[in-house]
């Protein structure tokens, strides 16, 4: 979630804001059992190709609409992965950073769910990573397709290493692990 994606001036209305407090939440929580947390930022050019189809231009690159909102209290200690496409592994060095530091399963949230977050979340399983959509903080522009997406993966040919779950049971699961 990202400043150009959400800007300053916020409704509470739109669904992508109804993630922000249980985001913010549940990233406090991970740093507190020290799950890494690194947010796959948009960084686009200001001519960029992908700007050729409906989507309007967003998180231009040295602006700050390429870093995450506030209100997810970034930390120093967080990982900033910039990207240029929807994967937050695609021509990036997430793969490699994960391994770096012992990442066997991918929790993947954020908007919208039908575009960045199920691109991330199939790339984590092509890149050998058993990976979980968190459903309560994703979303999309409109509450059904937000929906539609996560009932249609909640049970995957690929289960279970690709999940949909809520953020609460990944940390009971997780905690329960360690």
């Amino acid at each position: 979630m990202l400043e150009g994606n959400l800007g300053k001036e916020r409704t509470g209305k739109r669904e992508e804001e109804k993630i922000i407090k249980p985001a913010a939440a549940f990233l406090r929580e991970c740093r507190s059992i020290s799950i890494p947390i690194i947010f796959a930022c948009d960084s686009f050019l200001q001519d960029d190709f992908i700007f050729q189809g409906r989507m309007k231009p967003h998180a231009i690159r040295g602006t700050d609409g390429t870093r995450p909102i506030p209100d997810l209290e970034p930390q120093v200690t967080d990982i900033i992965l910039e990207k240029r496409r929807f994967s937050a592994f695609f021509k990036t060095d997430l793969d490699q950073t994960l391994r770096t530091l012992h990442v066997d399963t991918v929790a993947v949230g954020g908007i919208n769910t039908h575009f960045c977050v199920l691109a991330t979340a199939f790339d984590a399983v092509c890149n050998d990573f058993s990976t979980i959509i968190l459903e309560d903080i994703s979303a999309a522009y409109k509450r059904e397709i937000h929906q539609s997406f996560v009932d249609t993966y909640r049970y995957s040919a690929i289960y279970p290493i690709f999940r949909v779950m809520k953020s609460h049971e990944f940390l009971v699961e997780y905690t329960d692990l360690i």
